[in-house]
Order: C-alpha cells, then structure tokens, then sequence
C-alpha cells in the first residue's frame, strides 16, 4: 500500500496538470443557478423505473414521497400529513390539500392510486415491482384518502411509501421524457450524458427553492469534478471525490467542506457453504485480523467510523451493546490454532488458509482490498484478490459464486431495520431476499419474524436488539465502516446541510451570498 502522503502528492499533481490543459466554463450565466457535479447521466427520470443513484437524487428534486425519512432514519410526514394503521392489514394516508403539481393541477388520491397500482401492473415490468408484494390493493376513499391493503401483516410496509414518489394520474411509457411532479424543481430539459437542467417551482408547497435552479453537470472523472469547483465553474459535489482529493481540496480558501454522519455500511460478505468459513473460529480470525482502524484513518482519512453492525449508529433500531472485533492478531492466530489450521512452517511463507476475495474494479476498493490481504497475510490467511467490473461483480455475489466479497450497502435500504431481515433470514436467499452467503440461524429468524408481526415499537426496539447482538456474535458479515457524508462546495453558497443519505434535498435550501456572474 502506499503511503498516503504519495497518494496525495499524485493528486495535486494530477490537479495541475488537468489544470494546464482544461478550459472550464461555467454552464450558465445565472449565478442564482447552482451547478452541481454528477457521476453519470439518470437512466430514468421517471421514478418507477430509475433505481440507479443519480436517478434518485432527481426523482427527490422533481417527486415527492407519501412519507419522509428525518435524521433517527425514522418516518414523518410528506406529501401523506398523516398516516393510520387502524387494523394489521391496512394502513391510510391522508393527503395534504392544494398540493400543486407543475403544470398546475392539484394533488389527489387519483395520482397516488395511479402511482401504486402501476407498481403493480406485471406489464409495466418496474425493477420496483419486488418492495410491494405484500401490498394486495390501493383505494381512494375520497379526494385526500387512501387505503392501503396488505395480503399479511408487515410493521415495516410504511418505509415503502418514501421509496417511491408521486406521480400524475394516467403517466405513460413516455413519461421518462417529459416528468412532472410536486417537487421543489420542475424539469426543464436533459441533454444525455451532459446535464440535467431543472428550475425552481414557485408553487412549491413547502416554499420555493431559495435559488432559480440548478444544472447538473455530468463529470465521470473525479479529478476533473473536483477541478471544476476548484475553478468556479461548479458549485457543489457530494461524496464523488475520493478522500484524497477532498483532503488537497480542504487547502483551498475559495472551497468550503460539510460533513455528516452517514447511512452507508461496507462489509465483508461470507459464503457459509464454504466448509472453512462455516467455522465461527475462522470467521473471528479473519474479523480480528483486518485493522479496520487503519482502513479509517489513512484510506478514508477519518471519512468513516468502524463499523459494529449493519444498522447504522442514527437509526432508532441500532444497538451498541454487541460483540466487536477490535483489531488483535495474537487472539487471530489462537483461533486458527484452535480450528485446526496451524502454521505450517512457523515464519516461513506458507498460509495456513487460502481464500479468494471478489471486490468491484473501483481504485479505493483496490486500495482497501491490499490493506485487507496484507492484514491477513501477518497472521497466516493468503487472499487473492479478484477484481470486476460491478455487473459481473454483482451476479456473483447474487448467484452464490464467492467465498469472501467486499460491497456496500446504501441509503435508504437501512433507513428500516427489517433489512436484518432481509440481509439474514434464512428464507431470504435469493432470488427472494439479500442472504447472499447462505446464513441460517433459526434462533435469529425466529426474532426477526416477530419483529416484522410486532405493532409495539418498544417490542421491536427490543428484538432487533437481541437480533443484532447475535449476529455480531454469529458473524454473518464482517462490518468495516460506516461512511461519513461530505460535500464540497463554493465558500459564498449557505444552507448547505447533509442528511444521512446525502441525497441532493437540501439544494433547495442553498443559496449565494453574493450574486457575481464568474
């Protein structure tokens, strides 16, 4: 691994060198427009088929949802300004009154009918499809209500309503194309793989946007994005520079940085149909074998928090109080002695265990990957390191075709603890469920099934409780980080504010101190 001070060196250089040879301007003459760095172009801007990150960051800009995530990751109002659930199987939304979509039309149950039942239409053939198969109807009741029916029972279906976003009565295919929603910017125009052009609604029903709009600015290279703010020709990025260039960025008086805890949780995953890895023994070597401290500290520079569990430390369901694996070769090699695989030839080169480690071809995942394989080597475990692209990446993690694997979970997938369930039910391997590595503990399903029946929030605080703790102790996965959110941004912009998944909200609240063309 390199040092960091070489990595840093390498980064300035390459921002000098890019700085020779770019000619940057500015997209707009506005200067009330704000110009925002993304990775990539939306795949689809209507919200029942765009599931890529960018799609939903502008699915939050035009959209509303039903019901909103605050900072404990749980559920307030939106568009719904409030929510019952009279009896097990059914839940009502009551819709706020003189919510105006952008051509002018006002909200009513007919579009939040529309929305759902089209997520259950087979024909439409949405990716979204999945997420609502407990749901069995949805009704108007009147203009401002509806009803929600479920085929069984779920305490978490609610979350579901903030994951999808409103839109009108009778869209069609096309609908992609020309998207017209309730949020605080109206679309404008999108010019592929270039930017996103949205502006302000002055009908917003929560107010409108405190600048005239916002143009988001296709950049795949991170060097170049952070150029470009560098230069004034962008305004802001969020989480897309690597810590590196964040930390030569932080250098610059023109440039202010805001950071938050975030949501987002990078793991080890583990196959147990591998018979060594069946082994808890072996699993807690490798746990305690990899300094996920160092990983924070000088691959992420202090970005992140070692991680303790799969729920965040901000959700109302996280418990602390379980077993952690602090960084201890000694106790490693004792476990590997004690699972019978001991050192063959004492200081020489011969592993104990060989595993393959299945990481996506990401430059950090590379980096962190060499930390991890050089970490186990000190205590007798070879990894080879095996590096794809994220599709190929994926389909073997889905189809079981691992032994260890590094990914991230994201967003608002942890916004609800019932991802435990999800992530480690033994009935959740898939296609159904995430339970990639084939973990069973009937104990823990046990738990987590009660939990998902429970209507007592004090009851299912206390399960997941005990369900967290024996994972930790069952080690399914081994946690490494949780991310810390960032964003980078011109000094005269205010009402910059990151929530815990760093979606692009709080751009409506953003403005420019001193409105100077550049």
């Amino acid at each position: 691994m390199r040092a960091p001070g070489a990595r840093t060196t390498a980064v300035a250089a390459a921002l000098a060198m890019t700085v020779a040879s770019a000619c940057l301007r500015r997209p707009t003459p506005n200067p009330n427009v704000l110009v925002v760095g993304i990775t990539s172009g939306p795949n689809s801007l209507d919200p029942r088929f765009g599931l890529d990150d960018v799609s939903q960051k502008l699915h939050q800009l035009i959209f509303d949802s039903l019901l909103v995530i605050d900072d404990r990751l749980q559920l307030a109002p939106g568009l719904a300004e409030s929510f019952d659930n009279p009896t097990p199987t059914t839940y009502v939304a009551r819709l706020r009154r003189g919510v105006r979509f952008h051509d002018g039309h006002e909200l009513t149950a007919a579009d939040v009918v529309f929305t759902f039942r089209s997520l259950l239409d087979p024909t439409l053939g949405s990716l979204r499809q999945g997420g609502y198969r407990e749901l069995a109807a949805v009704d108007a009741i009147d203009r401002y209500t509806v009803l929600f029916t479920l085929k069984t029972p779920f305490t978490s279906f609610p979350i579901n309503l903030n994951a999808i976003q409103i839109i009108p009565d009778g869209a069609d295919r096309d609908f992609r194309e020309h998207p017209v929603g309730t949020g605080p910017y109206r679309y404008v125009s999108y010019a592929a793989d270039d930017q996103v052009e949205l502006a302000k609604f002055d009908d917003y029903w929560q107010g409108p946007p405190k600048n005239d709009g916002l143009i988001l600015k296709v950049v795949p290279d991170e060097v170049m994005r952070a150029l470009e703010v560098r230069k004034g020709t962008m305004d802001v990025v969020v989480n897309d520079v690597s810590p590196d260039i964040l930390y030569q960025l932080n250098r610059d008086p023109a440039i202010q940085t805001r950071t938050g805890a975030g949501v987002d949780c990078q793991y080890l995953g583990i196959n147990f149909q591998d018979p060594a890895l069946r082994d808890l023994r072996v699993r807690k070597a490798i746990a305690f074998g990899i300094n996920r401290s160092s990983i924070v500290e000088y691959l992420r520079r202090g970005l992140a928090a070692p991680a303790v569990g799969l729920l965040p430390p901000n959700s109302w369901a996280f418990e602390p109080n379980v077993q952690t694996y602090e960084y201890d070769p000694a106790k490693s090699r004792a476990l590997l002695d004690e699972a019978g695989y001991p050192d063959p030839d004492g200081d020489g080169p011969l592993p104990r265990l060989r595993f393959s480690l299945k990481i996506s071809n990401v430059e950090f995942n590379r980096l962190q990957s060499a930390v991890i394989q050089e970490d186990l080597r000190k205590v007798g475990i070879a990894i080879d390191v095996r590096s794809y692209e994220f599709a190929t990446l994926f389909a073997d993690v889905v189809g079981g075709n691992f032994q260890l694997y590094t990914l991230q979970w994201t967003g608002g997938a942890l916004a609800d603890p019932d991802i435990l369930r999800r992530v480690f039910h033994t009935s959740q391997v898939p296609p159904i469920g995430f339970n990639r590595g084939h973990y069973s503990n009937p104990t823990l399903d046990d738990l987590l099934d009660r939990a998902n029946w429970s209507r007592d929030d004090q009851e299912r605080r206390r399960l997941y409780s005990r369900a967290q703790q024996l994972i930790a102790a069952d080690l399914p996965y081994i946690n490494i980080w949780y991310k810390t959110n960032f964003a980078i941004a011109q000094r005269n912009l205010s009402g910059i504010r990151l929530n815990p998944f760093a979606d692009y909200v709080f751009l409506k609240d953003v403005s420019r101190a001193t409105a100077v063309a550049n």
